[in-house]
């Protein structure tokens, strides 16, 4: 079986120069152009798949087998091109009409040439070459065709996928990349897999809730800044002299500054003097006098005076934590059905919006009776995401599989910097103390973080007191009341 490619090798048709043609074509075509001013950080990302696009459509070309008619015809001229001068004579009018039985574009002008050569000088050596070309220019005509019909048909094919991921990258933005490049290349990288039209109409429907919370998004990015430079004190730090200023002992009064308890007799208000007056209340001003509880005038003076003390030097070590995954654990019990359900699906977008922004992974795991993982910053992370968004929350609340489950994979080398959010309203078991002496290991030793996202104010504190962070974000009606009042 002959293949296009090795076709077009034998009759010197540059492949990569069609397929380059093809790419320039591409992207000067209307529909990018409009998409790529009003998306210009789209327009670099999607340049840096030219490479691939190029490889795909080569090798789809060098796999593609040659029809069976231009097969044949390919191997009857060699067949021509190989013979001397008396064996091509014998054999031209059989190659001739082979041509016709094959309805070649070249038959006609084959039998012309033939006829001419019969009526004038025979077949002669020119007559031989001048036949091979023009049947070689044929074959070559014949190729190109073939090469731009492939070749159109998978420029038709990638500009229908160019037009989707850019709708749905544009329509998306706005949800998980907001202004930043960075956020806009990794999703122009994630709308590659194969999701289904309107699929993502999903992650837009919580897109705009999200946008009706703006609290919900300021407390992703708080927690995603949770992490800050730390100052280090040194353990050999030396000591240098400091100079301050302090204020003198009261030796000499001189402005009155107030009332207080004492037992100075000069500075007696005059009520304290007259209980003294009175035999009922005479051992009364003398047991407020031991015990120092006469009201007198506080005078104070205004002097002051240099004093030199002795301080260790604080070094500081503004090295920025790092910055690692989000493990969001999702409670999908019945109790956060509904509106609880709403806002702990859009946190973990604003999550992913943030982790997509600043490079970093995000897993949300869901837990109940069992615990399902997803990863929506992977290559198909538009898909887990759209699966997760899809989920019903009508489950149990088994809070300690999933925080084990966390446990385990912050051990690994993977995921040593990551921080765990847990967004559950927290009525659930307690947790088994040898679980919660590994998470506080886990924060001890590894100087890992776990995060609670309350979203009542009746969960257990028993629960929630393992956790570095508690972010609190009420549901309840009232609460939503006062949010939608404050905007």
């Amino acid at each position: 079986m002959i293949t296009l490619d090795t076709l077009s090798l034998v009759l010197a048709i540059s492949e990569n120069e069609l397929i380059e043609e093809l790419i320039v074509a591409l992207l000067a075509s209307p529909q990018l152009a409009v998409f790529f001013e009003k998306f210009p950080a789209l327009k670099k990302r999607l340049t840096r798949d030219v490479p691939r696009w190029k490889a795909e459509m080569l090798a789809s070309l060098t796999d593609t087998p040659v029809p069976p008619a231009l097969a044949e015809e390919f191997q009857a001229f060699q067949q021509a091109q190989r013979a001397p001068l008396a064996a091509f004579s014998a054999g031209l009018p059989a190659w001739v009409l082979r041509l016709t039985t094959l309805d070649s574009p070249f038959s006609e002008e084959a039998a012309r040439l033939m006829s001419d050569a019969d009526r004038s000088a025979g077949y002669t050596p020119a007559f031989q070459t001048l036949f091979l070309q023009r049947w070689r220019l044929s074959l070559t005509l014949q190729t190109l065709t073939l090469n731009q019909q492939l070749l159109e048909e998978e420029r038709e094919k990638l500009l229908a996928e160019l037009q989707q991921r850019l709708a749905m990258s544009g329509q998306l933005a706005s949800t998980l990349a907001g202004d930043s490049e960075a956020a806009a290349g990794r999703l122009w990288d994630m709308t590659a897999g194969h999701i289904a039209q309107g699929d993502h109409q999903l992650i837009v429907q919580y897109g705009d809730f999200l946008a009706d919370q703006p609290q919900l998004l300021a407390l992703a990015e708080a927690l995603g800044r949770s992490r800050e430079a730390k100052a280090i004190l040194s353990e050999t730090a030396p000591e240098e002299p400091f100079h301050q200023r302090v204020r003198a002992p009261d030796s000499v009064p001189e402005q009155v500054s107030g009332l207080h308890q004492s037992d100075d007799i000069l500075r007696l208000l005059p009520p304290e003097l007259a209980t003294l007056g009175i035999t009922e209340l005479e051992l009364e001003f003398y047991r407020r006098l031991v015990e120092k509880r006469l009201m007198t005038y506080r005078l104070q003076g205004d002097a002051w005076r240099e004093k030199t003390v002795m301080r260790p030097v604080t070094h500081q070590h503004h090295d920025d934590a790092p910055r690692g995954p989000f493990i969001a654990c999702v409670d999908t019990s019945g109790s956060m059905g509904g509106f609880n359900e709403r806002c702990a699906k859009a946190f973990c977008l604003a999550l992913l919006r943030v982790a997509l922004a600043e490079k970093r992974r995000c897993y949300v795991m869901l837990f109940a009776h069992e615990v399902i993982g997803y990863e929506l910053t992977a290559a198909s992370g538009l898909q887990d995401a759209i699966r997760f968004l899809g989920q019903q929350f009508r489950g149990g609340t088994d809070l300690a599989a999933c925080l084990s489950q966390v446990c385990d994979r912050m051990t690994g080398p993977t995921w040593q910097e990551a921080d765990a959010v847990i967004l559950s309203d927290f009525i659930a078991q307690r947790l088994p103390d040898s679980l919660i002496g590994r998470i506080q290991q886990l924060q001890r030793d590894r100087q890992q973080r776990f995060h609670a996202v309350a979203m009542s104010r009746h969960g257990k504190p028993a629960i929630m007191r393992i956790f570095d962070h508690i972010w609190q974000f009420d549901t309840s009606l009232k609460s939503r009341l006062k949010r939608r009042w404050a905007r």
